[in-house]
């Protein structure tokens, strides 16, 4: 999805106006060069705009470093105690209601049902009645039915009952009107999107990282597991598991740029560099992956050669992970860097750094380090790192998991999945273990660390205040909580615990 990549900044801002003065007849026009009435006129108008549906996608890059310092796995770090308090404040479950970071992900998210909620209102005619069809058709809403479903996924799990509409985009009409579905209608209404999407998409796209049928699966798969639905799970994931994915070999090779879209990628959110940003205004809302920035090492310089570049030394792997793994298991280097012994083993590299100021735990996130040579314009802002977001070793161990909870549970099948993550980690078959539920999760944490699914599995699996402990709050039940100007302005009730 390259080509994607650079189509999302040809996003296209509807303007909705509701009715007209009594005085005075108003023509948008005046104002805008393109209006509701306009657009939406042709395949390609159409296209454009499922495009712009994608970009929100984008936007939600945080969420994967809150997946991790929310749980055992990562610490905020930063410069002080001061420095990115939205991370210290989840790391330290002192999380505040007007949490910015919180924010950004609940409006993001919206702006992405809202884009979807648009496009699909005009599937059978556009807004002077019209009806548009094209070859394509079908298989695009496949996509804006997958995206949707997306959204409120992230949006469920991170606040539970949520606000649920899905025949139109809100307007200023809708402000003091919005009350919170429960969390069953919400997943019941992702479950009808996936099906529909699945029902519509083909298996292989013609473009790199549009969503396919497989990547509805998997993540319908995903979605049945947090609502308990075992037996449902085990049979949708299988379907994956035999599609046409492979596991790479080197497990670093993944996260490199040359790994992106490969052959165990079922979802990635695409980034590109081509259109640099400089919006400090808004850090997540460029077409870079904002979370690469973060968690670079502080300071790093040294020739040519040495290929990272400094970041901010935010979103730290902790020594208890890093301990988690155990000898020759590959994924532990490929997941949690240490630059002084980096540096040690490279001499010829001149590698110099700063430790990290603050929570250091002397790792980092070795996943998504910033490199050199995959940004532009405003550095920071501008990194084209793909965000992994549904891997094929995710989808085996969901997989497995889902055929040992199973109404009629398929240990066989369960225990080849374990083993194939297994053998890849160690390049051999001498480190299998018995796939027990148990054995399962803890495969999960050391697969899958760093890329966002750790405090949600240890939630879901209700493992969350045995793991964390003091650092957790059972109160709050795993939810994050309301954004204090949504419980302000839209009347909406806030989560227990807060």
């Amino acid at each position: 999805m390259k080509n994607i990549k650079k189509n999302i900044g040809l996003v296209i801002i509807l303007s909705i106006f509701v009715g007209c003065s009594d005085v005075v007849e108003f023509d948008p026009h005046d104002e805008y060069q393109v209006t509701e009435v306009d657009y939406l006129q042709t395949a390609s108008d159409y296209e454009t705009m499922a495009v712009s549906c994608y970009t929100p996608t984008q936007w939600l890059n945080q969420l994967v470093v809150i997946g991790d310092i929310a749980s055992d796995n990562a610490v905020a770090g930063g410069e002080n105690a001061s420095d990115a308090v939205a991370l210290q404040q989840i790391d330290d479950y002192t999380i505040q209601t007007n949490n910015s970071t919180i924010q950004d992900l609940w409006l993001s998210a919206y702006e992405g049902v809202n884009r979807t909620n648009y496009l699909i209102s005009y599937r059978d005619q556009n807004s002077v009645g019209e009806t548009i069809d094209f070859d394509r058709k079908g298989e695009m809403y496949g996509e804006v039915q997958f995206l949707r479903a997306y959204y409120y996924f992230n949006l469920v799990r991170m606040f539970g009952d949520v606000v649920l509409f899905t025949d139109r985009k809100l307007d200023l009409t809708d402000f003091g009107t919005l009350e919170r579905s429960p969390k069953e209608e919400v997943y019941a209404q992702i479950e009808v999107d996936l099906l529909a999407a699945i029902a519509a998409l083909p298996t292989v796209q013609s473009q790199q990282g549009r969503v396919t049928k497989y990547a509805a699966q998997a993540l319908l798969g995903k979605v049945y597991l947090y609502e308990d639905k075992f037996t449902e799970a085990a049979s949708i994931l299988d379907n994956v598991v035999n599609g046409p994915f492979t596991l790479v070999g080197t497990f670093d090779d993944i996260f490199l740029l040359s790994g992106e879209n490969g052959s165990e990628a079922v979802f990635e959110v695409q980034y590109s560099n081509g259109q640099p940003y400089y919006n400090w205004g808004g850090q997540t809302r460029g077409q870079g992956n904002y979370a690469v920035q973060q968690c670079g090492v502080r300071g790093i310089s040294g020739t040519a050669e040495m290929p990272f570049n400094a970041g901010w030394s935010t979103n730290l792997p902790t020594q208890d992970l890093a301990s988690a793994y155990e000898e020759g298991d590959q994924r532990k280097d490929a997941t949690v860097f240490d630059v002084a012994a980096y540096a040690a083993e490279n001499p010829s590299l001149e590698v110099v750094f700063q430790v990290a100021p603050y929570k250091n735990t002397d790792l980092y996130n070795k996943k998504y380090l910033p490199r050199k040579g995959e940004t532009s314009g405003q550095p920071e802002l501008n990194y084209e790192n793909n965000q992994r977001i549904i891997r094929y070793a995710d989808v085996l161990l969901m997989a497995a998991e889902a055929n040992l909870r199973a109404t009629t549970a398929n240990s066989g099948k369960a225990q080849t999945y374990l083993d194939l993550v297994r053998d890849r980690a160690f390049g051999d078959v001498d480190h299998r273990l018995t796939a027990t539920v148990q054995n399962v999760w803890e495969e999960r944490r050391l697969e899958l660390a760093m890329e966002g699914d750790r405090f949600f599995d240890l939630v879901r699996t209700g493992q969350a205040a045995a793991v964390l402990g003091a650092s957790y709050n059972p109160a709050t039940n795993g939810l994050f909580p309301i954004p204090q100007s949504e419980v302000e302005d839209s009347g909406l009730t806030q989560n227990e615990g807060y």
